[in-house]
């Protein structure tokens, strides 16, 4: 926000704009709740016991000493920390200064180690096992978010992000079957989700029909056709159609002994290393090459882009075209990568988890990557938990993710702002 005075000197007026702060109490206000739920978990709810944080595994060339602290006196502690976090919070704002992301972050961290420490009471949590958990689950999340940042980032909507990566499970495994080729499945995949692309590009760019309605009746439609040719086609004869090959684990020498990142970075097949590139890639290529520019400028103000010779169609049509190529590649994930065979509905809802973690990542590729990554830790620290026995219901990890999302969606975990022209056809 700005105050403009107005001010005269050497015989002409000055115009000076001064800036006036805002004063956002949303950060302070969440921090508070928060630290009201630890209050009352970690301190008058409080588990007797030891908690045992396991941070390598067995077969780990370099071992880390397992961490082991008392369940109760943790949570008082970091109630007390967090405590400490909301009332500083609270005192940037109201000497009008905005609370950083580190301290978000910090807080965040204190948070998740008393809620483990206070859920795994008297047990050992395998902390290397999570995050490896976390990888596997995220990693179609993951292609998803990153085809829905690009796609909207130009200007359509895309609410069909289900269906592509259903398309790219489908024909990848198929095609890899046939093939006995693990590659060749994943371009298929690449393939399939551009194809659904192409029909939702057709009818919200050149026809101008609505994109959500065009979204959701594509994702039936994929669903439709791929559960009929699952029970046709791929049932009747599973060993030629259903039966693809798979991409095997690589491990780098060396850097895959490095305690915790090792497993997780240099441990992994090769779609995993293929989806940490395109995490790079398309954040280097939307905020620092021509390309990127020429994308936001069509999702942002298409009329400004076209006076300056951008073609808006065109550059949204092979912009969403590419959206459903990347998120292909999170649907083949599920077949070439983890699961294997195909199965009917598969994915399971992880286009929407992706559409959401867009949002909650405010259409940025390495925000929306962490958003998705907060919902395949909230999905693998459920089973976690069921495993060692803690109290918590697992519908409540499951819930919490979506939670976290209205919220962010609020403005209470930041402002988030779609792209101004997202959604809007463009009519030149």
């Amino acid at each position: 926000m700005s105050a403009v005075s107005q001010t005269s000197g050497a015989g002409a007026d000055k115009i000076v704009l001064e800036k006036a702060f805002v004063k956002n109490w949303k950060a302070p206000i969440s921090f508070g709740v928060v630290t009201i739920v630890a209050l009352l978990l970690f301190v008058l709810n409080g588990r007797e016991g030891t908690s045992s944080f396991k941070l390598t595994a067995d077969a780990t060339a370099i071992q880390l000493p397992v961490i082991q602290l008392p369940t109760v006196a943790t949570g008082i502690v970091i109630t007390v920390l967090l405590a400490g976090l909301t009332a500083y919070s609270a005192y940037r704002v109201q000497t009008e200064r905005k609370t950083p992301l580190w301290i978000v972050a910090i807080f965040a961290f204190l948070f998740l180690v008393g809620f483990l420490a206070w859920a795994g009471a008297g047990a050992s949590i395998p902390v290397y096992g999570l995050l490896l958990g976390t990888v596997a689950l995220s990693a179609p999340l993951i292609f998803g978010a990153l085809g829905g940042v690009i796609s909207e980032r130009s200007g359509v909507v895309n609410i069909a992000i289900e269906g592509q990566m259903l398309a790219g499970a489908f024909v990848s495994a198929m095609v890899a079957t046939l093939t006995g080729n693990a590659f060749a499945g994943l371009f298929g995949a690449m393939v399939a989700g551009m194809l659904v692309s192409f029909v939702l590009a057709a009818f919200a760019i050149k026809y101008l029909v609505d994109q959500i309605i065009v979204g959701v009746v594509l994702n039936v439609l994929v669903l439709g056709l791929t559960s009929f040719f699952y029970s046709t086609i791929m049932t009747a004869n599973p060993q030629m159609f259903n039966q693809p090959a798979r991409f095997p684990r690589i491990e780098i020498p060396v850097l895959s002994q490095i305690p915790i990142i090792g497993p997780l970075l240099f441990q992994q097949t090769i779609i995993i290393y293929i989806m940490y590139v395109t995490v790079f890639v398309v954040w280097y290529g939307l905020f620092h090459t021509r390309w990127g520019l020429r994308v936001r400028s069509v999702g942002e103000h298409p009329q400004a882009a076209d006076t300056v010779g951008i073609k808006v169609g065109v550059t949204r049509f092979w912009n969403v075209s590419l959206a459903g190529a990347v998120a292909g590649m999170g649907g083949a994930y599920f077949t070439l990568g983890s699961v294997g065979a195909f199965n009917k509905e598969m994915t399971a809802g992880a286009g929407f988890i992706a559409l959401a973690a867009v949002i909650f990542g405010q259409w940025d590729p390495l925000k929306a990557t962490m958003a998705a990554l907060l919902f395949g830790f909230a999905t693998n620290l459920q089973s976690v938990l069921g495993v060692i026995g803690s109290p918590v219901p697992s519908e409540f990890m499951l819930m919490l993710p979506y939670v976290v999302t209205i919220l962010a969606v609020a403005g209470f975990v930041g402002k988030s702002r779609a792209p101004a022209a997202d959604g809007k056809p463009y009519i030149k």
